[in-house]
């Protein structure tokens, strides 16, 4: 016998076999693998099946005796002889059968002349025997797959006895943990229930929202909340953080809904006459520029509502108007998909998350959506807390291009001893204007309790424009310029650096966007941050942090220390801008620049204000032996808040993000300035010619509130432990930068 190894391959061009008649037999190559070769009758198959069992190695099989041209017209009488293969017949085939499973026409006739058999007998048997190989590789997994399925339903069985006789840590009662089954009975009543909940919430929806009750799916499950740029890790120091009321608030009960729902329709009635109602209830401020609530005339006009003022709360509420260069159906978008809107006003909202979807809206679109939500709000510096709230979102159509959104604290239902801050109807009234724009009138309406806020930003804080409507209109407005920046294609090719290429564009401003929202998470005191101060004990406090990163591609690997630090400045908020953005003065300042000269290579401007921009840059160094450095950063500006963010990138990766390429893997570090006005003059938002907000007097007075944030790569080795060594170095890098920032501006307002 000649080895499969040794045997020369000759494959027919279509594998067919000549000379074989075609009324008894399947041509070889219409035959699929795996299937057995025709027989004539049931007898012959019995005969057959009794020939296997009396195999020795139960892997024989009956095959054709040798065929001849004769039988290219059989008779259909004529009897087929059949012979049971000989042991050394079968010893030969299954030894070769090891070494090849697939023998070739030359193969066969080789094997078949050595055996006494014809190649068809050989090549029946080698199909016969592979079939006869896979059934077996089945039964055997399905038998493991069957032992694993058992496995499964014990372990399946067993943890739902442990959850039936599980008990509550805290009052040893019963917990309420839901009967979980696979089985289609009850996912067939769990679907019928839901149907019927849709129905009553679409008849009370119906009721005010004045459109017919229709079915429309619930969604399932909530949406996913932004993911965090910074995790604290435990350890001392002060905490400047709120409590964790975020975490210990869930989806609401089903008796809870109906409340829910009301309320929110409540709130909505309340929040379109806010929107729109003059004198008394909103008294014009004494320079005509802002409206102040009169909060009698507010009590008298809308005695329901989420109950009295809290004891020790203090009221802010304002409103804003200002016409945004996007349409009324993008801004409904953006309001109601909580990624979008956490995005948009990440200067704004540090955390946020939909806990339930109670409806998803009417005829297609978001009239009549219901979400149960829980947000933190924020002031970029550690000095200020943020503010956690747990509300209802809801969306409703009032006529053809006006909707409106309007948010209600869900306080009064679940009450927590550790709430500092409640939203009365809070939101915004959208109304469609021509060529694309869209009227936004701004309101919001809190209670809290400031008091844990530092003496530096009280003032701001009291006024209401740290957190008030024009904080939000202003930011909207900037967002919506940004935005229509990224969709344009009308860029003009003259200016020397602009990019022009509108892949280059879009992948740089997301890049630009992954950095301010990285920068945004993590300057605040936020329930996730655990600030430790390092020296002194006033306002210039060097407050740091930590953390590792491990497996993000968006992030370096390492321990990175955070550093942050807010202070005063006599000095307006557009000079300290316009100073710390211009690449010009730029090594009065940033110590890491070595002294070099710092070039613009390509910049993208994101908004009417010649300062909102992003930026490439590249720091020349004076020590011609050190490889240039590229940094990334975006400055803007708007009547309430300035902000310069920038990173180093690798020379290698932004050419990619040039080209269009993914900036998801481009690894960065923001660091970077918040600058808000102190509050002693704070400049009305009014809406410019061009439709949106005019920002060149925005903080033309008045003193400025600095906050500077570092964040450094202290170990490239995620398990290392942080040495003192680099905290003293970090401390001493913000400590001189703040230094030469205030020796600078005071030189400038000399």
């Amino acid at each position: 016998m000649i080895p499969a190894r040794n045997m020369p391959t000759m494959i027919s061009g279509n594998g067919n076999v000549s000379g074989f008649g075609t009324s008894l037999l399947v041509q070889p190559s219409n035959m699929m693998e795996g299937q057995l070769h025709p027989l004539e009758s049931e007898s012959e198959i019995g005969r057959m099946r009794d020939d296997e069992l009396d195999s020795t190695t139960k892997s024989g099989s009956e095959n054709h005796e040798a065929a001849s041209g004769d039988d290219q017209n059989p008779r259909p009488n004529k009897k087929k002889r059949y012979h049971r293969h000989t042991q050394h017949q079968i010893q030969e085939m299954e030894a070769f059968f090891k070494e090849c499973p697939h023998p070739d026409d030359k193969q066969r006739k080789e094997l078949g002349r050595e055996l006494g058999l014809e190649p068809l007998q050989v090549k029946f048997w080698f199909q016969n025997k592979r079939t006869q190989m896979k059934t077996q590789h089945e039964r055997h997994e399905n038998t493991q797959l069957r032992t694993e399925n058992e496995k499964l339903r014990a372990d399946n069985m067993r943890y739902r006895e442990a959850l039936s006789t599980a008990s509550c840590p805290n009052c040893g009662g019963p917990t309420a943990v839901g009967q979980m089954s696979f089985d289609e009975h009850h996912l067939r009543l769990e679907n019928a229930r839901l149907r019927e909940e849709i129905d009553r919430i679409s008849a009370i929806a119906a009721k005010y929202v004045g459109k017919p009750v229709v079915s429309y799916p619930l969604l399932s499950s909530p949406m996913t909340p932004r993911p965090f740029e910074f995790g604290a890790q435990p350890g001392t120091g002060d905490m400047y953080g709120a409590g964790d009321l975020l975490r210990s608030i869930s989806s609401p009960s089903e008796a809870d809904k109906p409340i829910i729902i009301e309320l929110a329709v409540a709130a909505m009635e309340e929040l379109v006459r806010m929107a729109q109602m003059g004198e008394p209830l909103w008294m014009t401020s004494l320079d005509g520029t802002t409206y102040v609530l009169n909060e009698e005339e507010y009590i008298r006009t809308f005695p329901r509502g989420i109950g009295p003022k809290p004891t020790g709360f203090k009221c802010e509420a304002s409103r804003e108007t200002a016409v945004v260069i996007m349409n009324h159906i993008n801004l409904v978008e953006i309001l109601m998909d909580v990624n979008q809107w956490s995005t948009v006003f990440s200067g704004i909202v540090s955390k946020a998350s939909t806990l339930d979807v109670l409806s998803t809206g009417i005829a297609g679109n978001y009239n009549g959506a219901l979400q149960v939500m829980a947000a933190e709000f924020q002031v970029l510096s550690p000095l200020v807390p943020t503010r956690e709230s747990y509300y209802v979102r809801y969306c409703k159509q009032h006529a053809e291009g006006t909707w409106a959104v309007v948010d209600a604290s869900l306080d009064n239902i679940r009450p927590s001893p550790t709430a500092r801050c409640r939203r009365r109807p809070s939101g915004c009234l959208i109304q469609e204007m021509p060529n694309g724009y869209s009227k936004v009138t701004w309101v919001e309406h809190v209670e809290v309790d400031d008091s844990g806020v530092h003496s530096l930003y009280k003032q701001l804080v009291s006024s209401g424009h740290a957190f008030g409507a024009q904080r939000w209109i202003a930011t909207l407005d900037r967002q919506c310029e940004r935005l229509a920046s990224v969709m344009a294609t009308n860029v003009p090719t003259g200016d020397v650096g602009v990019i022009t290429n509108q892949d280059g564009r879009k992948s740089m401003l997301k890049l630009a966007e992954r950095m301010v929202m990285s920068f945004c998470a993590g300057v605040s005191a936020s329930t996730a941050h655990t600030w430790t101060t390092l020296s002194g004990t006033g306002a210039d406090d060097v407050r740091v942090m930590t953390r590792k990163s491990v497996d993000d591609p968006g992030r370096p690997p390492g321990i990175v220390l955070s550093a942050a630090t807010s202070f005063w400045l006599p000095v307006s908020p557009k000079r300290v801008f316009d100073f710390l953005r211009d690449e010009n003065s730029r090594s009065e300042w940033d110590i890491l620049s070595n002294g070099g000269v710092v070039q613009e290579m390509a910049h993208i401007a994101n908004g009417r204000d010649t300062g909102n921009c992003v930026s490439l840059l590249r720091v020349n160094s004076a020590n011609s032996s050190q490889s240039n450095m590229l940094i990334l950063q975006e400055s803007c500006a708007d009547p309430t808040a300035s902000f310069v963010i920038y990173a180093p990138v690798d020379i290698v990766a932004m050419n990619v993000v040039l080209n269009g390429g993914d900036p998801d893997y481009v690894a960065l570090l923001p660091s970077g300035f918040a600058i808000l006005p102190d509050g002693s003059t704070i400049t009305a938002t009014t809406s410019s010619a061009g439709g949106g907000i005019d920002t060149d007097a925005a903080g033309s007075s008045g003193g400025s509130l600095l906050t500077v944030a570092f964040q450094i790569l202290v170990d490239s080795v995620p398990t290392a432990k942080l040495s003192l060594g680099s905290v003293a170095t970090v401390n001493n890098l913000i400590a001189c930068t703040v230094e030469r920032i205030k020796a600078s501006l005071s030189c400038e307002n000399a």
